[in-house]
Parts: structure tokens; sequence; C-alpha cells
């Protein structure tokens, strides 16, 4: 999968213990708005997606992580790669934080299911909206989010941009 990007704070030390964390993203797009999910709570914007489990392949995690935090389905044959962000800084608890954000394209059923959110997503009330994407660019650049990751805000900001550079929004 092609590299997207790099995001390398280099605040960590690279000879302590590392927390690995790969992760999926759906990026599906209808009429120009990108399905998104929107966490009330601290009012930033995410793509769909989360950890991958152990034994799991990224698109089961895919089709997993989509439809729990938005209610999606995604069509299996429909799933194409977009490419990867790989995210390296300082962790919580370990020296480093390292996570493999792998983004795919792909079309969803046209019935929303109902989600199945963590305890911290339902807390965040994480919302499906499909937004424009300048709005969640500027939402999750310009609002004061909170105690919530900059990084994992710019990220997608990021992402978003360049769906739009490439002409896929």
């Amino acid at each position: 999968m092609r590299l997207l990007f790099e995001i390398d704070t280099k605040d960590y030390d690279p000879n302590g213990k590392a927390f690995v964390r790969p992760s999926v993203r759906g990026i599906i797009i209808r009429n120009g708005k990108v399905a998104m999910v929107h966490s009330l709570k601290y009012d930033y914007y995410k793509f769909p997606g989360g950890g991958i489990e152990a034994g799991e392949s990224l698109e089961q995690a895919l089709l997993r992580e989509v439809v729990e935090e938005s209610g999606l389905q995604v069509i299996t044959n429909s799933i194409r790669e977009y490419g990867l962000v790989h995210r390296v800084q300082k962790g919580q608890k370990e020296a480093m934080f390292i996570q493999d954000n792998y983004y795919f394209l792909c079309e969803v059923e046209p019935t929303i299911q109902a989600q199945h959110l963590d305890d911290y997503e339902a807390e965040e009330h994480f919302t499906l909206e499909f937004v424009d994407p300048i709005h969640a660019i500027l939402t999750n650049r310009e609002v004061d989010h909170g105690p919530k990751d900059q990084i994992m805000l710019e990220r997608e900001a990021r992402v978003l941009e360049l769906l739009m550079e490439e002409g896929i929004i």
C-alpha cells in the first residue's frame, strides 16, 4: 500500500518500549460528502475505523470497525486500497506509540444499522455524518477539542486534503 505521509513527532525515546497499534479507516463518499464520525462532546471528525484485533485481516477489521462506529455496512467487493499513514510519537504509557493507519475507499449498503460503540465512543457521542470535507478540515484544525489528540485530528484533515487534491472528493 502506498505511503500517504508520515507523522513523526520525534518526542520519544527510540530505545524505549513501543506500543504498536495498527488500524483501518473507511473512506465512504456520497454526493461530494464524506462519511465521518463526529464526536459531539469534543467536536471533531474522524474516518470510521479503528484498531485491528489479533488474527484479523485488514479487510475483516475494516468491515467490523466501520459498522461498529458508524452503522454503515461496507460492501466487501467495493474495497480498494487508498493509502497508509505511518505515525510515531511519545506513548501515554510506553516510550513510543507506533501506528500504521490503513485507509480504504469503499461503498456501503444503503441502510444504516445500529452502532456498537465502545464506552469512550458512547461517552463522546459518536455520530455518523456525511460532511463537507472543508467543514471537517476546518473543525479539526480550528476548534478547541479539549484533551483529544491533535495529531490524530491533523492526520484526518491531511487525508481529506489529499482526497480533494487527487479529485476523489
